[in-house]
């Protein structure tokens, strides 16, 4: 993923600008990447970057008229024109399409500017005045910044990859994360995977000036979001159909092309009940499998229709299977140990969805802010996995879970779930394209805060304000059944049987029970995923690692290097490895966890 990088150190000004250029080359991973460095020894600042070509902040270093403010910024801003049109009336020169506006914010309201700021972001402001430079994110931490600190030297970067390489010392595993991971499917509490390499914490403002303490600023305000006094469901349902219709045009600002992301549930029909286009103009596309069109791809193919776009699927076929160790080795590689290799196929279609159009517009989040989902969760995991001694740290994972599950749930969502759970998707995502959604707009954020806990945990806002946009999608049934124009009874009824083809085919795949498994081996022969799968999901690990990826499967999880680690069992990792993939058993869930974990170190401890 790109992003920014860089050293903070008043000593080895020869050697520092050595290892910003090695940790800039760690953040270079497409031909459509472009990049850069900027040193100031005065200050001791080394900082490097990397971004799409073309991008919003494709334009680096940004200064101000007089040279005397530097800003290096990755991600997007979306503010409304009139910020821009104030400063062109106060006389600053810059180019509307790119991030150079955002220096004269600075310049006319200092540290403040941050809290004007809407969007994905992380950068590095130098101001020269000041002789002091700020490290700074966005509010939701979904740009990440991971820091390392020695004793004469505190290094940044987007990635922590970067980091690793220049800090030989750094490449050990953090066992408490590591146990975290296990359970939680992340690190928590800004730690990450690796020792002594941490997350700036959301809202950060970190300042850093001569001879003086570094100045750990926070300019997130969410208990002025959580004091908001609650709306009326009427009132607050007309705030937030006025709100969407302002935020959303912000997404559709470009000089790239722009290409939407659709799929069969509420987020994305909400986006195209309000979205105001000419015929043909979006490219809107699906991802599908390779089995059958899933309810996904035919019903987008109705919502683009119905909105006079033209719609494509694009699939997820053979040829990954068999590129599969490189798509999974990439991800794990790109995402930091993030992302585990059963989301593999993220990289492989959002590669393909770039040939459509680099910019993504995609209802993500739109469950978690609108109807209050949550991915965050901690799930003990199957204990004969692990030698007796790690398990302690299992156990401390869950506890350090329920010690941060208190507060507003939205804030938990927000602050903890989005920046450390779900960024590892995005940042594959971002590798490949550049993602928007307006779901995590600020003013839509703001007046989320005001809506019921009633509200929040209904699909019932999100079916009228579909309705609101345009009546003829609310008529649409989603891929689970829910909405459409029928009468009461046939609605139940649909979504009694969508839901029934939804968790059986989670029991076909991932959750097939174990006495299922020793079943369908006997009929494996006869292939029956291909009469159960695909209808609403276009991944079948299962499946794909008793089969096509089985010879991968053994070849990483019984070498010796993996059954040589001190965390895991390796005689039951023997016996899963050649259960599953003779067939009578399913350890699908445990088969990927282990493999991302072994990639983790041979990828990015080992290397």
């Amino acid at each position: 993923m790109p992003g920014i990088c860089g050293i903070i150190s008043k000593t080895e000004k020869a050697r520092n600008l050595e290892k910003v250029k090695m940790m800039v080359d760690c953040l270079v991973h497409e031909a459509f990447y472009t990049s850069g460095t900027y040193v100031n020894n005065q200050l001791g600042l080394y900082a490097g970057w990397a971004c799409h070509a073309g991008s919003f902040s494709d334009c680096m270093p940004i200064f101000n008229e007089k040279k005397d403010l530097v800003l290096i910024f990755y991600g997007e801003n979306f503010s409304d024109k009139e910020i821009t049109d104030q400063l062109k009336g106060r006389g600053h020169a810059f180019d509307r399409s790119n991030a150079s506006y955002l220096i004269h914010m600075y310049e006319e309201k200092g540290d403040q500017f941050l809290q004007d700021l809407n969007g994905w972001f992380n950068g590095v402001l130098i101001d020269l005045r000041k002789g002091k430079v700020i490290l700074f994110n966005d509010l939701f931490g979904m740009q990440r910044i991971y820091y390392y600190e020695s004793q004469d030297a505190f290094y940044f970067s987007s990635e922590a990859k970067s980091i690793l390489k220049v800090i030989p010392e750094s490449r050990q595993i953090d066992i408490k994360s590591l146990g975290e991971f296990f359970c939680c499917d992340c690190a928590l509490e800004n730690r990450t995977l690796f020792k002594n390499i941490f997350l700036l914490p959301v809202g950060s403002s970190w300042t850093f000036s001569n001879n003086s303490e570094v100045q750990r600023n926070c300019y997130l305000d969410a208990q002025s979001w959580e004091n908001e006094t609650l709306l009326e469901k009427e009132y607050f349902f007309e705030r937030l159909k006025e709100t969407f219709k302002k935020i959303l045009p912000r997404y559709f600002r470009s000089e790239q092309k722009i290409g939407i992301s659709l799929t069969g549930g509420l987020d994305t029909r909400i986006i195209m009940a309000y979205l105001e286009a000419t015929p043909e103009k979006y490219p809107c596309y699906t991802f599908g499998g390779m089995y059958r069109d899933s309810f996904d791809v035919k019903i987008a193919r109705r919502v683009a229709a119905a909105c006079k776009q033209i719609h494509q699927v694009v699939s997820l076929d053979k040829k990954f299977l068999f590129q599969f160790p490189e798509y999974a080795e990439r991800t794990v590689y790109l995402s930091d140990g993030g992302l585990d290799i059963g989301e593999a196929h993220e990289l492989y279609i959002n590669k393909l969805a770039r040939e459509i159009a680099p910019l993504r517009i995609t209802g993500n989040y739109g469950s978690e802010v609108l109807r209050g989902a949550r991915f965050l969760r901690a799930s003990f995991p199957r204990e004969e996995l692990f030698h007796k001694d790690f398990k302690a740290h299992l156990q401390n994972a869950t506890k350090t879970y329920d010690s941060i599950c208190g507060g507003h749930s939205l804030s938990f969502t927000l602050f903890k779930d989005l920046p450390w759970h779900e960024y590892s998707r995005l940042s594959i995502e971002r590798s490949q394209l550049i993602p928007r959604s307006p779901y995590m707009d600020k003013d839509l954020i703001a007046l989320m805060y005001r809506a019921t806990p009633e509200v929040r945990r209904s699909k019932d806002v999100s079916l009228r304000l579909v309705e609101a946009g345009n009546e003829f999608l609310s008529s649409i049934m989603t891929d689970r059944g829910i909405g459409g124009k029928s009468n009461y009874l046939f609605r139940n009824m649909a979504h009694i049987f969508y839901e029934f083809l939804f968790k059986a085919e989670y029991a076909y795949n991932y959750g097939m029970p174990q006495w299922l498994a020793r079943v369908d081996h006997v009929f494996a022969p006869l292939h029956l995923e291909r009469l159960f799968l695909g209808r609403h999901k276009f991944h079948h690990f299962r499946i794909w690692y008793r089969d096509e990826l089985s010879d991968y499967v053994r070849d990483v999880l019984l070498d010796e290097r993996t059954l040589s680690r001190p965390y895991f069992n390796r005689v039951f990792i023997q016996h899963m490895v050649r259960s599953h993939t003779e067939g009578y058993r399913n350890y699908t869930t445990e088969i990927t966890k282990i493999l991302t974990a072994e990639l983790i170190h041979r990828l990015l401890i080992e290397t």
